[in-house]
């Protein structure tokens, strides 16, 4: 039985349904840059997963590259145990080396091995392959790996909405529908809005999966000229004192209307700001408990479109 407060959604032209709101598992099992086992470990994750599924957010997202394959063990073992089913997605990866498309099925089955689970509900094309034209080629072996039954559903990620369209088009041919693209987009990344990324899902009908829909803890509040994160994080031009000032209006205004709605934090304000995006599903990351929670927390209401409108019309400079 579902959460009280979930919400789905169908993933594009695809048949399938998931959380409007999912959960980025980039960070559990990398150690090199999020720290995993240094700042948080194998029970912190757990309980994120345990109280993500709980309040409804059942879109678990990893890739082959996260942790070296490490978060494709930790997110196949909890999908195996989870209280209520789960969609879990994953990546391919044009990695130096690989024999370009043909890699892609020997890649997914080595994936489904570190998953232990016979097929994967959304497997997509980390990156384009810019190097040559091989979308047709690249097609071929997500409609073979689809039609085979091994995935459910297939993407993109970081395509360009030329690419997009191309991708959509090759994969037309063959029967089969592009379900999502994934690309970077919060309230502090506006890119898809420019580039014609979020027009082209739109009208080609595919989800835009959202990435750092925080922009790493920017939008948390958390972080501040004064306390800057201690991580990599640290040599990010975006958390530089002076860039951390310049986002305390917007920091600031989504305050403002989380109060205005029951209490909300900033996080959950960006977070429904997306949700209220017609056809984009955020994902968000969660290393602990707590943090599962407060993403959960978007779920279950919505902005007034006055606020929308504000937040939509922000430029930084109010």
């Amino acid at each position: 039985m579902a959460a009280p407060d979930a919400e789905e959604v169908r993933l594009g032209g695809s048949a399938l349904v998931t959380s409007s709101l999912g959960v980025g598992a980039w960070s559990w099992g990398d150690e090199t840059l999020w720290g995993y086992r240094a700042r948080h470990g194998p029970k912190d994750v757990a309980e994120a997963f345990l109280a993500s599924v709980k309040a409804g957010v059942t879109l678990v997202d990893t890739a082959e590259v996260y942790g070296h394959g490490e978060s494709e063990r930790i997110v196949g073992w909890l999908a195996r145990h989870a209280p209520r089913p789960v969609q879990v997605a994953s990546k391919f990866a044009l990695l130096p080396g690989r024999a370009g498309a043909r890699a892609l099925r020997p890649a997914l089955q080595a994936s489904l091995a570190r998953l232990r689970l016979p097929r994967v509900d959304l497997y997509q094309l980390h990156w384009p392959d810019r190097s040559m034209a091989t979308a047709g080629a690249l097609a071929d072996a997500l409609a073979e790996v689809y039609k085979a039954g091994l995935v459910g559903a297939v993407g993109v990620s970081n395509h360009t909405a030329s690419e997009l369209r191309e991708a959509h088009e090759a994969l037309a041919r063959r029967g089969v529908p592009l379900a999502t693209q994934q690309v970077q987009y919060s309230l502090l990344h506006r890119e898809p809005e420019r580039d014609g990324v979020l027009h082209a899902c739109r009208e080609l009908g595919v989800t835009l999966l959202a990435y750092g829909p925080l922009c790493q803890g920017l939008l948390t509040g958390a972080y501040g000229p004064e306390h800057p994160p201690a991580d990599f994080r640290a040599k990010d031009p975006r958390f530089t004192p002076e860039a951390l000032a310049q986002t305390r209006g917007l920091v600031g205004l989504l305050r403002e209307f989380g109060e205005a709605h029951g209490g909300r934090s900033p996080a959950q304000v960006a977070l429904n700001w997306l949700l209220c995006q017609p056809g984009v599903v955020p994902l968000a990351g969660a290393r602990t408990a707590v943090q599962a929670r407060e993403t959960a927390g978007a779920l279950g209401w919505r902005l007034t479109p006055e606020a929308v409108e504000r937040l939509d019309r922000w430029d930084g400079s109010r």
